[in-house]
């Protein structure tokens, strides 16, 4: 059976295999995740997204450093290694979506501040911690099925992930979160207009109604 990739990446998958071409487009999913962050933090200049993005890079220099530690190869005949030749353990996909995802759930359940903490904001959290966590699975199940990694790479990659996504959520949390308002007070934060958006209950909200009254105010002027 060929092999076929997705345009503008180096992914490959089985020709004629839609499980394949299926898991092949989810292992791309870093990338979005990581074109979204920035897209975030050029528009919303939020501090805490910044740290967030700050995590996921450093987690991906531990990942770069644990596989030249390790020096474990990818599978015999798996298009990574042929195609790059670079080591396998830990997956670098399922570290990635394991940090993203159990940072995320813990942002979602620890660090967003409801005055209501009811029916529907339980579900809405549930939805996205459900979704944010089969994402992740499924990629790291990707990495198995097209032959990029071991099963233990991918084990490996997906408990390291975990952990550093916990241990940095608890940094941001604890240490770096008491610092925020300097952060963005001092010249290069006023500069950057950098925002804390720590202690608003559903940034949503606030912006919408903000802006509304904001375009109420300019109407009455012009008026």
């Amino acid at each position: 059976m060929g092999w076929k990739h997705i345009s503008l990446t180096c992914v490959r998958y089985p020709e004629d295999d839609l499980v394949g071409k299926i898991l092949a487009y989810s292992s791309v999913t870093p990338i979005f995740i990581v074109v979204a962050f920035v897209t975030l933090i050029f528009f919303k200049r939020d501090v805490h997204t910044i740290f967030y993005f700050l995590g996921i890079l450093l987690n991906e220099s531990c990942n770069s450093i644990l596989k030249m530690v390790i020096a474990e190869s990818r599978p015999i005949g798996a298009i990574g290694h042929s195609l790059y030749g670079e080591y396998g353990m830990p997956s670098s996909h399922a570290q990635f979506m394991c940090f993203f995802a159990m940072y995320f759930t813990l942002f979602l359940w620890i660090r967003i501040h409801s005055l209501s903490f009811g029916n529907m904001d339980m579900i809405w959290r549930t939805i996205a911690t459900l979704i944010a966590q089969c994402v992740a699975v499924i990629v790291c199940i990707s990495r198995v099925y097209l032959e990029y990694h071991t099963p233990s790479q991918v084990a490996w990659g997906a408990i390291i992930g975990t952990l550093t996504g916990s241990c940095w959520f608890a940094i941001v949390q604890l240490l770096l979160t008491p610092l925020f308002p300097d952060i963005v007070c001092n010249r290069i934060g006023e500069f950057l207009m950098l925002r804390d958006c720590t202690l608003i209950p559903n940034i949503l909200w606030f912006e919408y109604t903000s802006l509304k009254s904001e375009a109420k105010t300019r109407l009455r002027k012009i008026r």
